[in-house]
């Protein structure tokens, strides 16, 4: 059964390479869904995976990419939507 999250990410994760090492880090765990900035300066996404891939991804989100500085993570979970593949946006 897989899980579903959207999250929002704030700190210092537009600029830092955040999206590529989110999409790194979903394929890697075979994770699906998308990853966007917002206007705001923050980063959106929505994943879904299985259990244990999706605890291992939540965990990575709070340190993010090498340059990255996260200061906050919202997690929310929400119905699968069965994405197809990962996409940066």
């Amino acid at each position: 059964m897989k899980k579903s999250i959207e999250a929002k990410i704030t700190g210092k994760v537009q600029g830092v390479w955040f999206r590529k090492y989110t999409k790194e880090k979903a394929d890697e765990l075979g994770i699906k869904g998308f990853v966007r900035n917002e206007p705001d300066g923050s980063v959106y996404l929505e994943a879904e995976g299985d259990p244990y891939a999706m605890r291992i991804f939540k965990e990575w989100l709070f340190v993010g990419s090498p340059k990255s500085i996260v200061e906050g993570v919202q997690i929310k979970e929400v119905p699968v939507k069965n994405f197809k593949d990962f996409k940066i946006f």
